[in-house]
């Protein structure tokens, strides 16, 4: 099907160094196969997925689609009609105002009969759980609802391959679920399938997994293998699936217990014997101590409609009402379109409520009374895609931006920045004179978390902080995350789709539903509900997950898990 030989990308950079992204990729890609292409930011992956479909050309080398040189402009329309694409960015291929005219694009520029092109569209809206918003503008849409919209655009087309960069990055984990039983189904009908991913666990699925490493083939072969070789994994930035980590954790403490399994089944099967049909006591994660000050955060029957007197408004909050006390980390779950975003932005007072009032620390945001300084020093946002936030040619620019606009003097600014560009990992002299466009993805985040920072606000909102990074930038923002809430006091609020993160970090969770607050709580308490939580569109835990099967002690963690099932069987 796709046949890569020696490739070599080079990105050409005014006034800076050029890029090698690839160095020499050599792969061959066969009719029906499911490939999980994975790596550190930085890595290649994106690149080599453009060259898949011509979007790139190589520097040197060569790639061959269905035996057509990507070179050959003239070979272009059938190359991509054969391998569709969906982006890391949805809004980079949505092209229409309605959803339904988005799908149709792709199929009606093949020049396909309006019944084929309304059955394609129906058919692809449908698989993705889009149908029912077919008429709405995209860009009302949630970054999660987008990514839909794009992945039914390239199913629409038909296509022999199908080529997904960080496709899943931004759904909920229904529609994560939903997304890997199609691409399963897919597979199975004799689709081939490319998926480029930073969840290990959706790689473990794949048939065979590509691993690269600073522009290069680190891997190429069957998933257990790879993901049993922690060595090799934290060499490239990566980690094992959570139930592998917790197989190899058993491993040492149960001689020749299997250490590369994969899936919960793998694992239940294998635990189950080993174990007395009893439960231990679940070990808990203490809360931060009651306050008897009032919250830094409360939000009072908040309502907010979009558009609202159209033919297009929609509820977006319907009565909602929390509270957040000064240094909790606290956690906003929900499905995509359940209203998380919206409440993060009315905090930050970027919206102004349809009804309702929020307060922080005792002032109305929407008062026309109350400062808009003092806020900007209470609150600072963290955006779902914020290296968007960046917006000064350099990076030590960027983060003074807003300590300037404070007033503070210059040696104040700078201690500011210091500061700020250290916690967000990201040393002052080394980064203060360099482009904000020249950093990789992971490095604009910093940047932008950086920014936010110099603020020293009280309270940090976060809007899918670790989604679209590596297993290795996650582990280094979550212990970022402790560290300005354990050590600096920061009150965190975090708006999540990954409930590992939120058994890390969070001491309590608010679960929203359709602009609702359904259930709330501390996180242990709400994964008791594992089934309530699926009909939401939301998990548990993998590892919670098969603690519940097993019938075994609660844990949240890897950690907890090994340290409750080695106990329970009698062995240290």
């Amino acid at each position: 099907m796709i046949d890569i030989h020696d490739l070599h990308h080079t990105y050409e950079r005014p006034g800076a160094d050029p890029v090698e992204a690839l160095r020499g990729v050599s792969l061959a890609l066969d009719d029906g196969e499911f490939v999980a292409i994975v790596g550190a930011n930085g890595s290649g992956k994106t690149t080599l997925a453009r060259h898949l479909n011509a979007l790139l050309l190589p520097t040197r080398g060569r790639v061959r689609v269905a035996g057509l040189d990507t070179a050959n402009p003239a070979t272009w329309p059938a190359i991509r009609a054969q391998v569709a694409m969906v982006f890391q960015r949805p809004e980079d291929q949505i092209v229409a105002t309605t959803v339904d005219d988005d799908v149709a694009f792709g199929p009606e520029n093949l020049g396909l009969p309006t019944d084929e092109i309304e059955g394609r569209v129906r058919w692809a809206l449908e698989t993705v759980g889009m149908w029912d918003l077919r008429h709405q503008p995209p860009h009302l849409l949630s970054a999660g609802q987008q990514q839909r919209v794009a992945i039914a655009g390239a199913l629409a087309m038909h296509p022999r391959c199908l080529v997904l960069d960080e496709a899943t990055a931004m759904l909920d984990p229904a529609g994560r679920r939903k997304v890997l039983a199609l691409l399963g189904r897919l597979h199975a009908e004799g689709l081939t399938i490319v998926l480029i991913t930073h969840w290990m666990r959706e790689a473990a699925l794949a048939d065979r997994v590509v691993a690269l490493g600073e522009g290069r083939v680190a891997y190429d072969g069957p998933p257990r293998p790879f993901f049993g070789d922690a060595d090799r994994l934290a060499g490239l930035g990566l980690e094992p699936p959570p139930l592998t980590a917790l197989a190899a954790g058993l491993a040492r403490c149960w001689p020749g217990f299997p250490a590369d399994l994969l899936t919960l089944d793998e694992l239940a099967e294998a635990i189950a014997p080993r174990l007395p049909r009893v439960a231990a006591p679940a070990k808990t994660r203490p809360n931060p101590p009651p306050s008897t000050d009032q919250p830094i955060v409360a939000v009072r029957d908040l309502r907010h409609i979009y558009l609202a007197g159209t033919p297009l408004a929609a509820v977006a909050l319907d009565g909602v009402g929390l509270e957040v006390r000064a240094g909790e980390v606290v956690a906003l779950l929900g499905p995509t379109g359940s209203g998380k975003s919206t409440l993060l932005q009315h905090v930050a007072g970027l919206l102004r409520p349809s009804a309702g009032q929020v307060l922080v620390a005792g002032r109305d945001v929407n008062d026309p009374a109350t400062d808009r300084r003092f806020l900007r020093e209470q609150v600072g946002m963290l955006f779902q895609r914020s290296e968007e936030q960046l917006f000064e040619a350099y990076v030590g620019d960027d983060v003074a931006f807003g300590p300037w606009q404070l007033g503070l003097d210059r040696e104040a600014v700078r201690e500011r920045v210091s500061w700020a560009m250290k916690m967000a990992g990201l040393p002052f002299l080394a980064y203060k004179d360099r482009f904000t466009q020249s950093l990789s993805g992971g490095e604009q985040r910093k940047a932008a978390l950086a920014g936010v920072l110099a603020l020293r606000p009280r309270v940090l909102l976060l809007d899918e902080p670790t989604a679209g990074l590596d297993p290795q930038a996650r582990r280094v923002l979550l212990a970022t995350l402790r560290h300005l809430n354990q050590q600096e006091g920061v009150t965190l609020v975090i708006a999540t789709h990954a409930m590992e993160d939120v058994a890390a970090l969070a001491h309590r969770a608010y679960v929203l539903n359709r602009g609702q607050i359904v259930a709330a709580g501390p996180p242990r308490q709400l994964f008791q509900e594992p089934d309530r939580l699926t009909a939401l569109g939301l998990e548990v835990p993998e590892v919670t997950a098969l603690m519940h099967r097993l019938r075994a002690a609660d844990a949240l963690t890897v950690e907890e898990a090994i340290g409750i099932l080695c106990g329970e069987s009698g062995t240290t």
